[in-house]
C-alpha cells in the first residue's frame, strides 16, 4: 500500500492509498481518482516528503496490508449500495433537484446523481450540503 498526497484542479487538498503507484497511475488514467471535495476528477500527486524509516521495522506485514485493503473496499460498496437502495436517483438533474430541496422549493429527502465539477463547487459556495459517492469498488477477482 502507498498514500499519496494529491490535489485536484480547485485547489483541495486531500489523501488517497494505492496497492502500488502503477495502481495510481492506472486508476487517474482512466479517471477513477478523484476529489471527494468537489468530484473533479483533474488530479494530480502533490508534492510530499518521503517517510523515513528509523532503525525498528515498521513496515506493515503484506497480509495485513491486503485485509486493509479489502476492509475499505467493501466499506465503499456497503456505502454505495446503502445509497442506491434507500436514496432517490435523479441522473443529471441532481444540481438542480438538490438546490431545489435546500431552499424549500421541492421535497426534502436523500437523492444522489451525477453532477460536474463545476455543479459540485457551486452547490457547495452556496451552502448545499453534497458529498461525493464513492465509485464502484472493482471486481475483487480482478483487482491485482
Amino acid at each position: 500500500m502507498i498514500r499519496y498526497a494529491l490535489n485536484c484542479d480547485q485547489a483541495h487538498d486531500f489523501e488517497a492509498w494505492f496497492g502500488s503507484s502503477s495502481d495510481y497511475d492506472d486508476q487517474a488514467a482512466r479517471g477513477l481518482v478523484e476529489c471527494p471535495f468537489c468530484g473533479s476528477r483533474a488530479v494530480q500527486k502533490a508534492i510530499m516528503a518521503p517517510a523515513v524509516s528509523g532503525t525498528r521495522k515498521t513496515a506493515t506485514p503484506p497480509d495485513v496490508a491486503a485485509r486493509m485493503q479489502t476492509m475499505m473496499m467493501e466499506a465503499a460498496r456497503e456505502v454505495r449500495a446503502h445509497v442506491e437502495a434507500n436514496f432517490d436517483y435523479v441522473g443529471d438533474a441532481f444540481a438542480r433537484e438538490a438546490r431545489d430541496i435546500h431552499e424549500g422549493r421541492s421535497e426534502k429527502r436523500e437523492i444522489y446523481g451525477e453532477a460536474t465539477p463545476a455543479e459540485v463547487k457551486k452547490l457547495k459556495e452556496d451552502g448545499v450540503p453534497v458529498a461525493a459517492l464513492p465509485a464502484p469498488p472493482p471486481d475483487p477477482s480482478k483487482v491485482n
